[in-house]
């Protein structure tokens, strides 16, 4: 497994909202599932420019909106810590796939249609 493959697996996705009991686990693991799956698609398809990562990350949070109702039926919500602890984990994902200059604003935007 290449190093940053390695980096990632090991990073604790979504840490700050696992500490804090707001957060129902069930639903966080859903949110990890999105970034997992993000970086499994950035290793496929190796973008090879910002504009093709923020069409990936674009596409992980719609998933992460998508999620809103799950956390709400669990007495919970996506509010500034989870939002902060999502783009965190967003700019832990564009460095750690060589695109550190990618603008943090941009990695969490949803898709401009």
């Amino acid at each position: 497994m290449p190093i940053t493959e390695q980096r990632v697996a090991a990073h604790p996705f979504l840490k700050a909202m696992y500490e804090d009991g707001y957060y129902p686990d069930h639903v966080v693991d859903r949110g990890r599932d999105v970034l997992r799956r993000l970086c499994e698609r950035i290793e496929a398809e190796r973008p090879v420019d910002v504009a093709a990562l923020y069409a990936l990350t674009h596409a992980a949070t719609e998933e992460f909106n998508a999620l809103e109702e799950a956390f709400a039926e669990a007495g919970s919500e996506i509010e500034t810590v989870a939002r902060e602890a999502i783009a965190e984990d967003f700019r832990f994902v564009a460095q750690a796939y060589g695109f550190p200059d990618a603008d943090a604003e941009e990695l969490i935007a949803p898709r401009a249609w």
